[in-house]
């Protein structure tokens, strides 16, 4: 391919493969650095469904950095308490998720309901904001790497040059395939399960509806999605051999077999999709100037509600790196961290999704993802020793909170370092350029005492009781500018 004639190739820093929520916050969080992101979408629209509808509080943090909070929070709403039923009749309530109140380090506490589709709008509203947006109906058919880029080739329009690429482009990924890396997992359960958004009559939408197993069938669970008239029906299947029956007709029979309702209650059928839960994972994220992210990189059981965020955030955390490499100011070497980091993590989501599916454990505080972090990884420095366990430590999250009239989100915000100076007066070094903000703050609990360089997605870089080795960590990962 001759590739020296730009007009026959189109010219990106970043080729993002897949516009679902972790291509369109990848893009994002790119455009906002001035990165040139080139999406390409197979398909001619976004998607459809409300599948991955459940917003963790980490991921609430995430889309506040990114300037769409607001819209999520509008646009979705807490999980409603569940109405068990039998026989036609209300047996008691279930709640999906533990209640939790909200603190000045935590501000976004509990899960929060948006349909996957309308998370999708949200972003791709906030990329074009940014001066970027989607080539839809560009299906992947060729990758190839040198030294310099990546080279794809599409079904339709112009082969892409781009410095790297990455495979957002879900569980089936075309580009985990084209750069032959196997996944390994283990089939969550056997039998088959659909999920639907569908328009019903003679339910409330105060509650989420729960019909357990009765007589052989799976359960069935209604969900009342926010903003919107429909519902998200949930149903499994105990026949492993069987094929759900996604029309129409086949839904109202099904909603017939495990409700009291009549088939006719069902009057729409918006979008459906039949699965096999399973648990997998890419054997590597990164391949050369190739990554994966998202389901490309890792498969769920919905069960959790971990999978959409959890990819989520594998964008948060490739995207600061990619900036600053694209940028400059630090070496490709950086991009390594980006496997070490998300790799461990999105083994331990997919091990509590797989426990929660498989009724082992509930969903509790670790589906909230706030405790996840870097710790003992080469970007999580921590030079104070003696530390107990649950003090904030490098490679933990930085908390929120108000000190001296100062918000620290509000200050984390952007694309930035931020270097904290909490409770002490030691002189901080000048990290000259655009890369730091410096501020300090009087002693907050949260934090203890101590001097904080927090990274550009929000964790502790490097931590100390003084700023002495500060300078030699801001050096070897270029924060310097």
């Amino acid at each position: 391919m001759q590739l020296n004639n730009v007009k026959e190739v189109d010219v990106a820093d970043v080729l993002v493969v897949g516009a679902g929520p972790t291509g369109l916050t990848l893009a994002c969080d790119l455009a906002r650095r001035g990165v040139h992101a080139l999406v390409v979408e197979r398909a001619d629209r976004l998607f459809p469904g409300s599948r991955g509808k459940g917003i963790q509080p980490r991921t609430m943090e995430v889309f506040d950095d990114l300037g769409v909070l607001d819209a999520i929070r509008a646009h979705g709403g807490p999980y409603p308490v569940g109405m068990i039923w039998q026989d036609g009749k209300r047996q008691g309530e279930h709640r999906m998720f533990d209640e939790v109140a909200p603190t000045e380090a935590v501000p976004y506490a509990g899960s929060w309901m948006v349909p996957q589709w309308r998370t999708q709008e949200i972003l791709f509203a906030r990329l074009r904001e940014l001066g970027g947006g989607v080539a839809f109906g560009r299906e992947l058919t060729g990758l190839t790497q040198d030294a310099d880029g990546v080279t794809a080739t599409f079904t339709t329009g112009a082969p892409v040059r781009a410095r790297y690429a990455v495979a957002a482009d879900g569980g089936r990924s075309t580009g985990r395939r084209l750069l032959g890396v196997d996944m390994t997992g283990e089939t969550v359960d056997p039998n088959p399960a659909l999920v639907a958004d569908v328009r019903i009559t003679g339910l409330d939408r105060d509650n989420l509806h729960v019909f357990p197993p009765a007589d052989g069938e799976g359960f069935l669970v209604l969900w009342p999605l926010p903003g919107v008239e429909d519902f998200q029906l949930a149903a499994s299947f105990e026949d492993p051999v069987s094929t759900p029956d996604l029309s129409l007709d086949g839904i109202r029979k099904l909603i017939a077999t495990r409700t009291h309702l009549a088939p006719d209650a069902v009057t729409e059928v918006r979008w459906a999709s039949d699965f096999r839960p399973r648990a997998a994972m890419a054997d590597r994220f990164r391949e050369g100037r190739m990554f994966l992210a998202g389901d490309a990189a890792h498969v769920h059981s919905p069960a959790g509600g971990q999978g959409l965020n959890t990819s989520v955030q594998d964008a948060y955390n490739l995207g600061w790196k990619l900036g600053a490499v694209l940028r400059g100011d630090a070496p490709d070497s950086l991009l390594d961290s980006y496997e070490e980091e998300r790799l461990p993590v999105a083994a331990e989501m997919l091990g509590l999704s797989t426990r929660i599916h498989r009724g082992e454990t509930r969903r509790g505080e670790a589906t909230q993802q706030l405790g996840l972090g870097y710790r003992g990884c080469s970007l999580a420095v921590e030079t104070r020793t003696g530390l107990p366990a649950d003090a904030l430590q490098a490679g933990d999250r930085a908390p929120d909170g108000t000190r001296g009239g100062v918000r620290l989100f509000d200050v984390f915000r952007g694309a930035h370092w931020t270097l904290v100076a909490v409770g002490t007066e030691v002189e901080l070094p000048l990290l000259e350029g655009d890369l730091v903000r410096p501020i300090r703050v009087p002693a907050y609990e949260a934090y203890g005492s101590g001097v904080f360089l927090v990274r550009p997605d929000g964790y502790v870089g490097w931590a100390g009781d003084t700023a002495e080795g500060l300078t030699e960590y801001a050096t070897r990962v270029r924060v310097l500018g």
